[in-house]
């Protein structure tokens, strides 16, 4: 199904500055700390993520945009040449929760 309209951004759905909270600049800092060294391919990407969580109530969208942010961070790359992105969900018990990705040229 194809649906014919300008697609709305996060900066516009909002009024108002939105800063960070400190559990987002913990969990940044972590996430940075833990990433592994890798070199991205310059030009447009495909990003495949896999998100891990101990309930099934958690929405698989909610945290794309704050990972790719991040990765955009630690790679230096910009999240404009992301032009394809493959999202999973996969329900584990408490404790064992994970995020999987892999960052390709297309």
């Amino acid at each position: 199904m194809k649906i014919n309209i300008n697609p709305l951004s996060v900066n516009k759905a909002f009024k108002g500055r939105r800063f960070k909270t400190d559990e987002y600049k913990r969990y940044e800092k972590e996430l940075l700390y833990l990433l592994p060294a890798l070199k991205v391919p310059k030009g447009e990407l495909f990003i495949s993520l896999s998100f891990g969580f101990s309930s099934k109530l958690k929405d698989i969208d909610n945290p794309v945009k704050l990972f790719i942010d991040i990765l955009q961070k630690k790679y230096n790359f910009n999240d404009r040449d992301v032009y394809k992105l493959n999202v999973t969900k996969e329900i584990v018990k408490k404790g064992k929760e994970f995020i999987k990705f892999k960052i390709d040229g297309i």
